[in-house]
Parts: C-alpha cells; sequence; structure tokens
C-alpha cells in the first residue's frame, strides 16, 4: 500500500494578514493627505493678487498649515510633490504659472524656500501637541521660524536676480509683507490646533 504524499502548508502567523491590511490602509491614507496638501498648495497660489516683484499669494499659509497638520516627513512630502509638478509644467505657481522659468526665476527662491519651511514647521508641530500656554508659543515660534526661512532663500535669490544688495532686495521682497505674515501666523496657529483636534478625533493624524 503506498503511501499518500504529503503537501507542505504555509503557516503564517494570525496577526500577519491583519498586519499588511494595515500597513496598507495607513500608506493610502498618507499618499491621500499628502494629494490634498499638495491640492492646498496650489489653491493658495491661485489665490494671488500681481505685486512686483513677489506677487502676494496664501502659499506661506498653506505651507505652515500643510506641515503643522501633517508633520514634517508628510508636511515635506507635499511640498515636494507641488514643486514637481510646477516643473513638469502643471498650472500650480501663482496665476495659473508653471514650469521651470517660474522656480528659475526672480520668485524661486521663495517656492524653494518652502522645503525648509515646511521641514521646521512639522518638526516643531510634533513636538507641540498639548494644548497649554508652552505649546501654543511653540507652535507660534515655529510658525514665524518656518516664515523667516523661506525669506532666507527668497531675499538672496531676488537680489541675484535684481542686481541689488540684500538690504534693497528684502525691502522690497521681504517688508511689504511681513504685517500679513503676522496674522497668516496667528490663523496658521489656530486652524492647527483645529484642525488637528478634528484629524485625531477621526483616528486620521499621521504623526
Amino acid at each position: 500500500m503506498k503511501a499518500s504524499p504529503t503537501t507542505t502548508a504555509t503557516v503564517r502567523p494570525a496577526g500577519a494578514h491583519s498586519f499588511a491590511g494595515t500597513r496598507a490602509r495607513r500608506a493610502i491614507l498618507e499618499i491621500t493627505l499628502v494629494v490634498a496638501g499638495v491640492a492646498a498648495l496650489t489653491a493658495s497660489a491661485w489665490l494671488s493678487v500681481p505685486f512686483y516683484p513677489v506677487p502676494l499669494t496664501m502659499q506661506t499659509l498653506a505651507v505652515l498649515l500643510v506641515s503643522g497638520l501633517l508633520g514634517p516627513r508628510l508636511g515635506v512630502s507635499a511640498v515636494a510633490g507641488y514643486l514637481s509638478l510646477g516643473l513638469l509644467g502643471a498650472p500650480v505657481f501663482h496665476g495659473g504659472l508653471g514650469g521651470l522659468a517660474i522656480v528659475a526665476g526672480p520668485t524661486g527662491g521663495y517656492l524653494l524656500g518652502f522645503l525648509p519651511a515646511a521641514l521646521l514647521m512639522g518638526w516643531v508641530a510634533g513636538r507641540a501637541r498639548g494644548a497649554k500656554l508652552r505649546d501654543l508659543a511653540l507652535l507660534a515660534a515655529g510658525a514665524l521660524v518656518a516664515g523667516a526661512a523661506i525669506y532666507a532663500v527668497g531675499v538672496p535669490w531676488l537680489a541675484l536676480f535684481t542686481g541689488g544688495s540684500l538690504g534693497r532686495a528684502a525691502a522690497v521682497g521681504a517688508a511689504p509683507f511681513l504685517l500679513g505674515d503676522l496674522l497668516k501666523t496667528a490663523v496658521a496657529i489656530g486652524a492647527i490646533r483645529a484642525g488637528r483636534s478634528v484629524l485625531s478625533h477621526r483616528g486620521l493624524l499621521p504623526f
């Protein structure tokens, strides 16, 4: 009598499928949040007012909000995705413009400054999660430093194109926007705290 052949079954841990499903859902959530961040940055650029040499937009506010809600990793990913779309010619920059010429032009430094700004704001936001006065002050400081990072790249870049001094570039490319930036900072702090509460309640907070 022949012995019946034995088959070897692959035995997986009971939680393997659950773990894989959790990772997949997490990846989908993160991709969705990054896409939403790119959309927010694009919409903020379209809300622009012509102003020479740097147009007035809501992009600084959007960078603070996106990175403050998504954290440093996803916030930088959203900004990088936004800039990549613009470089490829998608109409995501101010006035519905796009292409390498915008990034390589006089205002390109401000756009590139979004990357360190998102990193700084996201990093600070991850350490100011509470409702105490200390957390509020830390969030405000992070927003101000992030805004300064945009100017730290944008103003010298502008000076190179205008052929003037850093002081002259700061006078036309930073000073007129400082009051508005303070208002944007206040709005960003309130919106980040409210938005983070909503995302946390729904289990969507990514950090």
